[in-house]
């Protein structure tokens, strides 16, 4: 029986993972692999305290940090086929067969990119194609980019984008914007953009590093090309949230809801933190701090002392 299971080797779970070893937790992290979704990035320049990192850099010095709390136990390359209520405590159930027990739950799975399915998009996945303009925008200075998306998450990643890019595009599927029409308004003054209505995304070419992009004009029925540095991919994201099934409230989308005082869902003893949570702001900063709230209001729950 563990006081805690941690769900997730991202920000999130690391950052979790070194707290609760530190507030001398039993715990158990259960992971895939150390990173979360910026792993594949060429380089970060917005971690805290690192002017410029791959993100395979990152991954393994967050690993590194966490192994040297020590007697820390970890399943790694297992992920979590579902969660049972057991009493007033839960199972964990790994997609291998095995399980284990524990008193309290913290699911910091993260989320994953919701892809274009188009052919080079995972071939130049971070070598032009990217997904996160917040953390992206600055290396793409003086470069041409396309953004695929018409949703709120398109129009605030042109606008970072314009602050460095010489060109940019917007290719929008339908004939309408679907995000904020005052943000609209402002980006349609921008000579940097350019919006291509009507156009999906059919192929991203290249050799090295994506170089252009064939796509279908759908109002005329037309294939054309455009020569590109980058694309950006913001059609939204899918929360990892499925094994908890039912043992917490999720909105819409999937993602779960949580008190963002202290990170606790609507399950008694389980707690959530990052992109799997209904957060505004999807940064691996934030995911940090709040996997560190979250082992925080844990070690007060299981002292009595929660709020």
């Amino acid at each position: 029986m563990y006081d805690l299971i941690i769900v997730g080797g991202g920000p999130a779970g690391v950052s979790a993972g070194i707290y609760a070893a530190r507030k001398k937790i039993k715990f158990l992290l259960i992971t895939e692999s150390f990173g979360g979704q910026s792993v594949v990035a060429s380089e970060i320049q917005n971690w805290i305290g690192i002017k410029s990192i791959s993100g395979f850099e990152l991954a393994k010095k967050m690993e590194d940090h966490l192994m040297a709390q020590g007697g820390i136990e970890i399943e790694e390359g297992s992920s979590v086929e579902k969660v049972e209520k057991e009493n007033i405590n839960f199972r964990v159930i790994l997609k291998n067969g095995k399980s284990f027990k524990t008193r309290t739950l913290l699911a910091v799975t993260g989320g994953r990119r919701r892809r274009l399915g188009v052919p080079g998009e995972k071939q130049f996945d971070g070598k032009g194609v990217a997904y996160c303009s917040t953390c992206d925008a600055p290396m793409f200075s003086k470069k041409t980019v396309a953004i695929v998306g018409g949703g709120n998450a398109a129009l605030g990643a042109v606008k970072d984008l314009s602050a460095y890019a010489d060109k940019v595009y917007l290719l929008v599927r339908s004939e309408t914007i679907k995000g904020d029409p005052v943000l609209f308004e402002d980006i349609k003054k921008d000579k940097k953009v350019e919006i291509l209505f009507n156009s999906e995304i059919s192929e991203i070419l290249g050799k090295d590093f994506v170089a252009g992009i064939k796509y279908l004009d759908k109002k005329n029925n037309e294939q054309k090309d455009l020569k590109l540095d980058g694309v950006f991919v913001e059609i939204g994201s899918v929360p990892n949230s499925e094994f908890l099934g039912d043992l917490v409230n999720k909105n819409e989308y999937g993602e779960v809801i949580v008190d963002h005082a202290t990170q606790k869902t609507s399950g008694d003893g389980i707690w959530a933190a990052g992109d799997i949570t209904d957060l505004h702001y999807r940064q691996n900063n934030i995911s940090a701090s709040d996997g560190i709230k979250a082992v925080l209001n844990i070690k007060d729950y299981l002292n009595g002392n929660s709020k």
